[in-house]
């Protein structure tokens, strides 16, 4: 019997290494292959126009290759994204948290979460076809397609993951930091804001940091309403490409494998890719600093 208990939990603790190597292996992988290919169009064209050029035209007869506007693009979504989503997820959290009975917040957050569920290609179309046609009402200049409207709806997608984080982080918050306050004389909303938030910053803050992750990684939602013109641009009522809609132009079959046009989204992923890994690594030291222990 005991030996085959030993057999047994030897066994799941291979299946379980397996799973975190092929984890780890899969990502050098994608890493590598990212690299390599890259490297393969640096060896054409000089890093420093490609990080400098404010011109993105590499399927035109005479090809530019300035990353700028690509950057430009996909910060600027993002820039409006996260001024829908953190604040409306932060409140959201705080209304979970501090205000909700038990019965409401375990409705409301499961609906909430159910945003989640939604295919980006529906938001997508939704951004396009109903949310343009009604700023343009109030912003006439508006395009139809451009950075205004994508970047309202990737807030509201992300609104689940901000507020479902947060709101965590601030119920592990233990109940006598509260209760101290409250016994001060504070309000709900004093308590909130000057116990709560600042004791659970950490993992609002890994929170944020998701967010933006996941806005600046957002695909079919840019490339349906925000159009496919790379305008080196801040103006949200302009069209805008970002990295990952150049990445979907591209990857459609059109270019052939292994030219120097298609080698561009391996160098455009890369960029895309050092974003991120910033945001990500960004997080965890915020979080680890400011984490507080009880």
């Amino acid at each position: 019997m005991k030996k085959k208990l030993r057999v047994r939990e030897f066994l799941i603790e291979a299946f379980l290494f397996l799973s975190a190597v092929s984890s780890i292996f899969i990502t050098l992988s994608i890493v590598i292959v990212l690299f390599y290919e890259s490297f393969g169009f640096f060896k054409e064209v000089p890093i420093i126009e490609f990080l400098t050029g404010t011109q993105w035209t590499p399927l035109f007869a005479e090809p530019k290759f300035g990353v700028l506007p690509l950057v430009a693009g996909t910060l600027l979504t993002t820039a409006i994204a996260l001024s829908v989503a953190l604040p409306l997820g932060l409140i959201t959290a705080i209304y979970l948290s501090e205000y909700a009975p038990h019965r409401v917040r375990e409705t409301v957050k499961p609906i909430l979460e159910l945003l989640e569920a939604v295919p980006t290609v529906v938001y997508g179309y939704f951004a396009l076809l109903f949310l343009t046609p009604i700023l343009q009402k109030f912003i006439p200049d508006l395009s139809g397609f451009n950075a205004l409207s994508p970047g309202i709806i990737m807030g509201i997608m992300i609104i689940p993951y901000v507020s479902s984080v947060s709101e965590d982080a601030m119920r592990a918050v233990p109940m006598h930091i509260k209760e101290g306050s409250y016994a001060m004389g504070a309000t709900r909303l004093q308590t909130a804001f000057k116990v709560v938030i600042p004791a659970a910053f950490s993992g609002i803050a890994a929170a944020f940091i998701m967010g933006i992750s996941r806005a600046i990684g957002e695909t079919m939602v840019v490339a349906i309403a925000a159009g496919m013109m790379p305008n080196f641009t801040f103006n949200p009522l302009e069209s805008v490409q970002t990295f990952t809609s150049y990445i979907v132009q591209v990857s459609l079959g059109d270019v052939p494998h292994g030219t120097l046009e298609y080698k561009t989204i391996f160098a455009a992923g890369i960029v895309l890719f050092f974003m991120t890994l910033f945001f990500n690594i960004f997080g965890f030291f915020l979080k680890s600093k400011l984490r507080e222990k009880y």
